[in-house]
């Protein structure tokens, strides 16, 4: 109910002015119905009630009429045309989901068994659920005790943060405790670092008392929302946290009940921070109107009601003013552009790529459907910096690294304030500087195109890197094999390391 709440309040028109058509439509239906008035007279000398009684027609103006319906019909359709809207249409380009900060509690009090097979073993369970239920979604991981550390920076890849969990106990942790209020800001910090809005998950079986203040500082100064999932039988921790405004708090089940309530929480969290982003456009939701519309034009059909006026007026109204064509049943109904947001939103990129006239939109979903040479050529007919940006990260995906690493550079040129170009020119240089040690670790040729791709190709085709790609798929298995036979002393020597140095 909260949710639908905030979704509410949010509600609006992006064409409040067509609401203006319901004025001459209401006058309209006002002078029709009085004109469909009966209109008896009354014999001579009778009281009202008895001619009201005798007349045949005594209860036709109760009655519903054709014209009630044509202007129920017409009245959908213009408040549909005035777009009602109350969600953002997310970009594309970035993560479909919220990046999310797991802060997982690696105290003393976790490791007891009271749960099976512990506390900190059922939190992990729980945990590898949300990870698998967000699809795409990046994730990133702190453990707290009496200190708080990031373990692992956002990533999309559930298995790197599996490996890290496996290797979190108590004794890792340099200090003992249970300091929530290091876990918010270690957490704060790296959402504060993300152009799209995100959300932090508490994973513990409490928060202390002097913890509180914190959290409620937090929240009340507009910091990302925070999902508490308390990890334990008593209802003791519940209670005392109940009245934090603006904590969305969900008790541990033995099924899955309580990873959906986490998850529903996420997704209401993005949806309540991207309404308030005047980045992203209003989602059109007039559709939703105009089924119903349709609907009542159906007793059209019944006898006495045809009003061909009314059909006139309504196909005025829903019919596109510019020429189109109708090719099939949908095309009566919505343009190119509204079927390719269909599609999209189906997750039918190819068939969303053909739809679009939009070029922004065919490039989105020409990127979604992994077809990145496509995609590179539409971002390149568009001179936003989005588009730049686009471009860039489709070179970077069909193994262009140096082509896209360049236009990268060009999009922060041109807008040196964009923190998402800024950000994605630094993985591009990551990635371009970390294939480079690959090939030359490997002992590869460095003229060798077949091997990796070649950075200076002047014939604007580059080779495709193949055997360099299965390299580095190969180095990061390898070291993630090598992690995960020492991981716990790996995470105890770090973190020591990393309380050594004053973090």
């Amino acid at each position: 109910m909260p949710e639908f709440l905030t979704g509410l309040s949010y509600f609006h028109f992006i064409r409040p002015w067509l609401l203006l058509l319901l004025l001459p439509t209401l006058l309209a239906w006002w002078l029709t119905r009085r004109r469909l008035a009966p209109r008896s007279q009354k014999p001579a000398g009778m009281a009202d009630h008895l001619a009201h009684a005798l007349s045949l027609d005594g209860h036709r103006r109760r009655r519903l009429l054709p014209v009630d319906v044509v202007m129920l019909a017409t009245a959908l359709v213009i408040a549909g045309a005035a777009g009602p809207s109350w969600t953002r249409v997310p970009n594309p380009l970035v993560a479909p989901t919220a990046p999310l900060v797991l802060a997982l509690e690696v105290s003393e009090s976790m490791a007891r068994r009271d749960i099976a097979p512990s506390r900190l073993e059922r939190a992990k369970y729980k945990i590898q659920d949300i990870l698998a239920n967000r699809a795409g979604g990046r994730a990133a991981l702190v453990a707290y005790a009496g200190s708080a550390h990031l373990i692992a920076p956002l990533t999309d890849d559930p298995q790197v943060l599996d490996s890290f969990l496996s290797g979190l106990l108590p004794q890792v942790m340099p200090e003992p405790g249970n300091n929530a209020t290091l876990a918010i800001e270690k957490s704060g910090t790296v959402l504060d670092a993300e152009t799209s809005p995100g959300a932090i998950l508490f994973v513990a079986d409490e928060i202390d008392r002097a913890d509180i203040p914190a959290l409620q500082s937090y929240l009340k100064d507009g910091g990302a929302p925070i999902i508490l999932l308390l990890i334990s039988d008593d209802d003791a921790p519940a209670e005392a946290l109940r009245g934090i405004r603006g904590l969305r708090l969900v008790t541990m089940t033995p099924d899955d009940e309580d990873v959906a309530a986490v998850s529903r929480h996420i997704d209401a969290a993005y949806r309540a921070a991207l309404a308030a982003d005047d980045r992203q456009k209003w989602e059109d939701r007039g559709w939703l109107l105009f089924a119903p519309a349709l609907l009542l034009a159906l007793l059209w059909f019944r006898r006495g009601w045809t009003m061909r006026w009314a059909v006139g007026a309504l196909a005025a109204l829903v019919m596109p003013a510019t020429p189109s064509s109708a090719e099939g049943l949908a095309d009566w109904f919505w343009t190119p552009d509204q079927q390719g947001r269909r599609a999209y939103e189906h997750r039918d990129y190819a068939e969303a790529a053909g739809l679009f006239e939009d070029l922004d939109w065919r490039g989105r979903a020409l990127y979604r459907a992994g077809q990145y040479e496509n995609a590179a050529e539409v971002f390149d007919r568009l001179e936003s910096v989005d588009a730049l940006i686009a471009k860039g990260l489709s070179q970077i995906r069909q193994g262009s690294y140096r082509e896209g690493e360049e236009t990268l550079e060009q999009a922060v040129a041109r807008d040196p304030s964009s923190e998402l170009a800024a950000r994605n020119l630094e993985v591009a240089q990551a990635i371009l500087a970390y294939v480079d040690h690959a090939r030359q670790t490997s002992g590869a040729d460095d003229g060798a195109d077949e091997v990796v791709f070649d950075d200076e190709m002047e014939g604007g085709q580059d080779a495709q890197p193949i055997e360099s790609q299965e390299l580095e798929l190969q180095a990061a298995e390898q070291w993630m094999r090598t992690v995960d036979t020492r991981m716990q002393d790996f995470l105890k020597i770090r973190l020591s390391l990393e309380t050594g140095g004053g973090e």
